[in-house]
């Protein structure tokens, strides 16, 4: 079904003529009238979820044409209306329109009354608002419940994923002070690739066409950058180009990797313990037990505590071409944090855990959100040995930012920094060829 033109309206501060009609037909008492007259007539048991739409669909367009038949509405706005009434009983509600437009990226609500968007790197609030907490409470409910979560005020945080893979988190009272708050950063129904960050200029294709060779060569790559910079987007462009006669094991706490071209593909997602605090299966249970599921590659969707060491002993015992992500600042930064998640799983020497590290990871990337809301990896660098008490780097690429333009967009470029890289023998081994960059 379309986007409802009311709402597009509303994005766009059109409002008009069209406001006021609608004001007029999507007063709640009315809504809510046509809702419980469609639900005294439902029975929807025993029958598949395509079905269940297609009949409730009819249920709401024949309620909706009885109910406003001395109307005198447009056909349109008819249909404004069955849609608004369909989406509150079957969908996301007023959310519905939103999660449709492929140009927002990211939705914010702050409660029933106060929800924000992000398009195009911007941030607003828009003007559309919940009929009470109840009904915000129904829609996280229906989201959660799809993915066998739970949340309430015992467990009052929860990370879920809707059907097309859109990241959810929600966090309800006692800790949300002023009403539920959910967050969902959507995911295109077409995956970016490597050509869309090229013509983005996210990324230079001289190091693109790099990072090609390195995955498709089995080195094992590490993703950073702080929150909303797009490292769960990279790794899925990055993954596409493993060879798709290979055996991937994914691991995340809420699906969001897609990996189109992989057809001999794993996928496994954390569950959390129930109200009795039992049946918990964390990251670092699905790692051990990915290790005997005869992986060639290893993808650990976020490390954020003890299950990095888990990861970097993947890394280091045969899974070669292994990829995780983790927040930081840097990519030096990033080393620092992965020392404190493992500590977190063994009292180790750090000259233990850095050797560890040195041995486990070849390549570091970057990235960043910038300031004008673009997306862009700062650094690729190759790590090198332990030596003098820390893990050496060498910078192969680093971002050079030269200013804005008149629209305060950021311009620069990912240069080489003219450093080769120094280990090619899984170049040798797995492409035949050396590569270098000077």
């Amino acid at each position: 079904m379309p986007l409802f033109p009311v709402i597009n309206n509303i994005l766009t501060g059109d409002l008009k003529n069209e406001e006021r009609t609608m004001n007029s037909i999507k007063s709640p008492d009315l809504l809510r009238e046509i809702r419980q007259s469609v639900l005294r007539k439902t029975e929807l048991s025993g029958i598949s979820e395509s079905e269940m739409d297609d009949k409730l669909y009819s249920l709401v367009e024949e309620a909706v044409f009885e109910r406003v038949r001395d109307l005198h509405l447009k056909i349109s706005d008819k249909k404004r209306l069955v849609d608004s009434v369909f989406n509150s009983l079957r969908r996301h509600d007023i959310l519905e329109p939103l999660l449709q437009d492929p140009e927002i990226t990211e939705i914010m609500i702050n409660g029933p009354d106060k929800i924000f968007i992000e398009k195009n790197g911007v941030s607003k609030q828009v003007p559309l608002k919940f009929e009470s907490r109840e009904q915000l409470e129904d829609i996280i409910q229906r989201i959660v419940s799809r993915v066998n979560r739970s949340v309430n005020e015992a467990e009052p945080i929860v990370d879920a994923r809707l059907p097309d893979g859109s990241r959810v988190n929600v966090v309800l009272s006692p800790v949300a002070l002023n009403g539920p708050l959910v967050t969902i950063r959507k995911f295109s129904d077409k995956p970016l690739t490597m050509v869309n960050l090229v013509k983005m200029g996210s990324i230079t294709k001289e190091a693109a066409d790099f990072l090609e060779k390195l995955v498709r060569a089995k080195y094992n790559m590490f993703i950073c950058g702080g929150a909303g910079s797009g490292k769960t987007t990279f790794l899925n462009v990055l993954s596409n180009f493993i060879p798709s006669n290979e055996r991937i094991i994914t691991i995340e706490d809420s699906a969001e990797l897609r990996l189109s071209n992989i057809t001999n593909l794993a996928q496994m997602e954390t569950r959390n313990a129930n109200t009795e605090g039992l049946g918990e299966i964390p990251i670092r249970a699905l790692i051990k037990t990915s290790l005997r599921m005869r992986p060639e590659r290893i993808i650990v969707g976020e490390v954020r505590g003890a299950e990095a060491l888990d990861m970097l002993q993947a890394m280091n015992t045969g899974h070669e071409g292994s990829m995780s992500t983790g927040h930081a600042n840097s990519v030096k930064d990033m080393l620092t944090r992965l020392e404190t998640m493992v500590l977190m799983a063994v009292p180790l020497p750090l000259e233990a855990i850095r050797k560890q590290m040195a041995s486990s990871l070849d390549i570091m990337i970057f990235l960043s959100r910038f300031r004008d809301g673009t997306r862009k990896v700062v650094e690729i660098s190759e790590v090198l040995d332990y030596e003098d008490g820390n893990v050496k780097l060498n910078p192969l690429f680093i971002f050079e930012e030269k200013g804005e333009d008149e629209n305060g967009k950021i311009i620069g470029e990912l240069k080489s920094t003219g450093n080769v890289l120094k280990n090619t023998n899984k170049i040798k081994q797995n492409l035949g060829h050396d590569i270098n960059f000077s």
